[in-house]
């Protein structure tokens, strides 16, 4: 069941947060509440939205809109619910109707970009769509040959190129090949490095064109890989890819991995990004469709002891 799977990576978050709304009981004052309440919202590393979410509870609490502490948890969910953006819908659209529909993957180095493509080209390939994959990292020869395992065991195609090549020759390579191939869903992997943000983004701007020269209004999708595990650092990550292409939805990789579920509320609050896919385990068909309100129930369910 992908409910269960999604309780058993979120275990983490859930036995820290389920041993905090234990706390919370209808004879506990104001003060504990709110206490209880903010080490709740920060154990579970939700960021800047901890704040507002207290302000709201305190003052909810003392007009007595909430009756008493214990009643903070089905508020909670139910404010929570408010604030993930899902993908409302089917995540990956075919938007080309007359030829490859592009997906640009963007992510720094280690946050599981490799893997999340190649989980991505098993679901994509389940649905039934021909998967081709243009490994543009071109910087680092491991994440290549990575890829070109990967491809192999996922049935996905894979157009690379010489290491330190150019990214933008690749993309157009890529491009070409999927177009003549009548190609479903053609996945552009990305450089992930981070120390120098206008060589990235000139690079990442020119693989666009590339792209775009040759199939129109490409890239369709631009999906960012985040590592779950770093928590509200991955806000900024987002920030600069953001400078650099206009990203459409998140990837949540190595959720299985963290305690700090709760940076999925923060990344689609303050980013407004749905987040489309979160990664569950290692295997190429770990990877989950995010859905908001199963997302929310697995936090609250109680881990069994």
């Amino acid at each position: 069941m992908v409910f269960s799977k999604v309780q058993q990576g979120l275990t983490r978050t859930r036995n820290k947060i389920g041993h905090l709304l234990r706390s919370l009981s209808s004879d506990t004052s104001l003060e504990d509440t709110i206490d209880n309440l903010e080490e709740l919202l920060f154990t579970a590393d939700v960021g800047p939205l901890a704040s507002e979410l207290l302000e709201k509870a305190e003052a909810q609490l003392k007009s007595g809109a909430l009756a008493s502490a214990a009643d903070i948890p089905q508020w909670l969910r139910e404010e929570l619910s408010q604030v993930l953006l899902g993908p409302g819908g089917e995540p990956l659209p075919k938007l080309n109707l007359d030829g490859p529909t592009v997906i640009l993957v963007a992510g720094v180095n280690g946050a599981g970009k490799t893997t999340s493509i190649a989980k991505l080209c098993h679901w994509l390939s389940g649905q039934g769509s021909t998967v081709m994959v243009g490994a543009c990292d071109t910087f680092r020869a491991a994440a290549v040959k990575q890829l070109q395992v990967w491809c192999e065991r996922t049935g996905a195609q894979c157009i690379a190129g010489q290491p330190q090549s150019d990214p933008a020759a690749v993309a157009h390579d890529a491009a070409q090949a999927a177009v003549a191939q009548n190609i479903d869903y053609l996945i552009i992997d990305t450089a992930g490095r981070l120390h120098n943000q206008k060589n990235l983004m000139a690079e990442l701007n020119k693989v666009s064109r590339v792209l775009n020269r040759i199939i129109p209004s490409a890239p369709h999708h631009s999906l960012l890989v985040i590592d779950a595990t770093t928590g509200q650092n991955a806000i900024q990550q987002a920030k600069l890819f953001g400078e650099c292409v206009p990203i459409s939805g998140i990837v949540l990789s190595k959720l299985d991995g963290t305690a700090k579920g709760g940076a999925t509320l923060s990344i689609s609050k303050q980013l407004s990004l749905p987040v489309l896919f979160i990664g569950l385990g290692e295997g190429k068909g770990d990877l989950e469709v995010f859905n908001p309100s199963q997302f929310i129930d697995a936090l609250f369910t109680p881990v069994q002891q």
